[in-house]
């Protein structure tokens, strides 16, 4: 049996988009390699029949980044964005099955974002930002190109799009404003628009603002305000008129879960329907009547309907089912899922279930032995109800324990381990499992997947009781002689190496810990990172809330540097905007002036993830060294 390697691992491809067709025979969807080589990622889309008639089949031959297949109305034609003329830059392209015919739709100099084919088979829905102009292309010719805050940010624009004349126009209507997405109503008729006042992360998902726009007629309804990163909308008709929802976050705060909001659009009046709820909103997915909701639900997933006046739950899956598509009646959908064992592939089926596998993107992983995973349930040290996931040593049984213990904390905070394969570019169980450790996976409060109370825990209180959550599991699995309390690592990524360096600052009981993107000063997080006042609600306050100490300062690993005598492991991406590069560097100086044994490496070019096929391999192969080289006897 071939074991597993970090090649296996970073060369792999993965199913990602899936689009059903509206006459249900034939799903889109596209295939991407886990890692890039060179400076663009090239991607391909695949055509598999529904009944498994006829052997799957590439929908080009293209070397490009394709992506965003989207099907007519009449299934006769898949629209997709490719960049296969001009690396960089998308362009819409149409394939006419009939005869196989591929047509470049589009030569937009911007660049297509997204596009939506409407009703009307004769237009599409576009979104792009605004072309250059003359003294654009001057202005970058020349170099006399500054930057002035506030001034031509580009902003992703609705444009229309005339199959039959190729002529695109652009409805002034929403001013200045960002698109974001876009839904037609059912029966053919306006459109649903979300927009920004900015597409900056940091500000526009706090500026959102619902529209309805007629594409007959050109025109537009501002119907107001939306919640916090509002997204995934969705119409259906009721007896009171037609309704249109979408997922935001729920107020007051930007930390919290996420919930499904109604709005009627006769009445005005809008409703959270999953208030209350343990399970999280994930998606909201349009069919001709009632829409269909994946929520998160603990370890796995829960598909539901939204009907006029409550949930009806249609089935329960294992793990995480992402990506739901569906054919207009929701007599059909598809979705990416896995098992513990295997990678995500497309599945189809009906709502209530059972759904089949249709695609299978990884066999060079089957017969690869990984470590038994199992499902933990345990409660916090204030009676919480909490889960997570446990994976052996390969071959090995929780009795023949105590092994050395990598915990491995999930980012977001508002994120989870579902109970799904563990094997990713980033630390992750299956990868150390192969080294003989086992790894605790904790879902503490302040994630997804237990309601909108659950996750909301956190604001303002970081490394707090979620901390204690995770000390809970590491401590029953000490106590059931799984694992060995002398030999004890902890790693993650992004908020996960927040909780890294966190531990760290707080406890000598970690022999070794690697911080992957991680942030330790929240503070300079709010001011630098491209999601300032989200992060400023989970550290409670930003740096110009007066003079200090501030309440961040209480909750950033930093503040506990002099306390760290675990040797650390320090990764990050040199363009990383999320969690800039300067809060590794902080924590590296702080370690050096402190001392502590510790290996800072930055890959060039990548950002808040990791990219490139060499720098996962590093990200792998450097992770099992390091906790090697510290847990071993």
């Amino acid at each position: 049996m071939t074991g597993l390697t970090a090649d296996l691992v970073v060369d792999g491809r993965d199913p990602r988009t899936p689009a059903l067709a509206p006459n249900g025979r034939l799903l889109c969807h596209v295939l991407a390699p886990t890692s890039r080589t060179g400076d663009h990622l090239d991607t391909e889309l695949w055509l598999v029949d529904t009944d498994g008639a006829v052997a799957a089949c590439r929908a080009t031959a293209d070397t490009a980044t394709e992506s965003r297949p989207r099907w007519s109305a009449d299934s006769a034609t898949l629209f997709f964005l490719s960049d296969r003329a001009d690396r960089g830059t998308p362009q819409l392209h149409g394939l006419t099955l009939a005869d196989g015919t591929m047509t470049t739709v589009t030569s937009w100099r911007a660049g297509v974002i997204d596009h939506l084919p409407l009703a009307d088979s004769n237009m599409v829905a576009l979104l792009a930002e605004d072309e250059p102009t003359e003294q654009d292309e001057r202005r970058a010719r020349d170099r006399d190109d500054a930057v002035v805050v506030g001034e031509r940010e580009p902003r992703a624009r609705l444009h229309l799009l005339d199959l039959r004349t190729g002529r695109v126009t652009t409805p002034k209507v929403f001013g200045d404003r960002h698109v974001v997405e876009l839904r037609q109503r059912p029966d053919g008729g306006p459109l649903a628009v979300l927009t920004w006042a900015s597409a900056d992360n940091d500000y526009g998902p706090r500026t959102g603002q619902l529209h309805l726009f007629d594409p007959t007629t050109g025109t537009a309804e501002n119907l107001g305000p939306v919640g916090a990163d509002a997204q995934s909308l969705a119409w259906w008709p009721g007896e009171d008129g037609w309704h249109v929802g979408y997922l935001a976050l729920t107020p007051p705060v930007l930390q919290a879960g996420t919930a499904v909001f109604d709005l009627a659009m006769d009445s005005c009046v809008l409703r959270n329907r999953t208030a209350g709820l343990s399970m999280c909103p994930t998606e909201l997915c349009q069919t001709d009547a009632a829409p269909f909701v994946v929520f998160a639900n603990g370890l796995n997933t829960t598909v539901a309907r939204l009907d006029p006046t409550d949930l009806t739950t249609l089935s329960h899956h294992p793990g995480r089912l992402d990506n739901l598509t569906t054919t207009p009646t929701g007599e059909t959908i598809a979705v990416l899922t896995g098992t513990r064992y295997q990678t995500p592939n497309v599945h189809i089926g009906p709502p209530t279930g059972p759904l089949r596998k249709i695609t299978n993107t990884r066999p060079e992983l089957d017969g690869i032995a990984l470590g038994t995973q199992q499902p933990l349930a345990y409660r916090a040290a204030d009676g919480l109800d909490l889960d997570g996931l446990l994976v052996l040593p390969i071959g090995r049984t929780a009795s023949e324990g105590p092994f050395p213990l990598v915990t491995i904390v999930h980012g977001g905070p508002y994120d989870r381990y579902a109970d799904r394969c563990q094997l990713f570019w980033f630390p992750s169980a299956q990868w150390l499992a192969a080294a003989g450790y086992a790894v605790l996976l904790p879902n503490p409060r302040g994630g997804q997947g237990h309601g909108h109370q659950f996750a909301a825990s956190v604001a303002g209180r970081v490394g707090q009781q979620e901390w204690t959550d995770i000390l809970t599991g590491i401590d029953l699995l000490i106590a059931e002689g799984i694992a060995d309390p002398d030999r004890l690592g902890i790693a993650g990524w992004s908020h996960g190496g927040f909780m890294s360096a966190w531990a760290i600052g707080q406890t000598d009981r970690f022999r070794a810990a690697l911080v992957g993107a991680g942030v330790v000063d929240w503070g300079m997080l709010a001011a630098t990172g491209e999601n300032g006042q989200f992060e400023a609600a989970l550290g409670g306050s930003t740096g110009w809330s007066g003079i200090g100490p501030h309440s961040h300062d209480a909750v950033s690993p930093i503040s506990f540097a002099s306390h760290i005598r675990t040797p650390v492991l320090l990764l990050h991406g040199a363009e990383d905007t999320n969690v800039p590069l300067g809060q590794a560097v902080y924590l590296h100086r702080a370690l050096r002036n402190f001392d502590v044994e510790h290996e800072f490496v930055i890959y060039p070019r990548e950002g808040h993830s990791i990219r490139e096929r060499n720098h996962q391999v590093d990200v792998l192969r450097r992770t099992r060294a390091w906790f090697d080289r510290w847990l071993r006897p």
